[in-house]
């Protein structure tokens, strides 16, 4: 799976087209992300002793991961991931980098 935790991602299907956010929590097994502000759902709890109140609760629901594409840094769109190999010139090891498809530029 190419996207991570704390990337930023664009929905590109569903409900919640267009929406952007920061992925929260990936599931790599279930090919699963949980995106802020993205796929609400609502909760009915009863009160406990943490939740005196009780009430409803919304919360940020898994959506698969063909649904979401990173944000490219330079244009702000939807962009495909590619890796590239870079040679640290310090100590001369090869690093694996992430690389966006459209732009060319290197993602955290």
């Amino acid at each position: 799976m190419k996207i991570r935790k704390n990337d930023t991602v664009v929905v590109i299907s569903g409900n919640n087209n267009g929406k952007t956010g920061k992925v929260l929590k990936v599931f790599v097994d279930k090919n699963r992300v949980i995106v802020e502000g993205v796929n609400i759902r609502k909760r009915h709890t009863k009160p406990t002793q943490k939740n005196p109140q009780g009430g409803i609760t919304e919360k940020e629901a898994p959506i698969n991961v063909s649904n979401v594409m990173i944000l490219d840094p330079k244009s702000g769109k939807g962009t495909r991931i590619g890796s590239k190999i870079i040679v640290d010139d310090k100590t001369g090891k090869k690093k694996s980098v992430r690389v966006s498809k459209s732009s060319g530029e290197m993602l955290g």
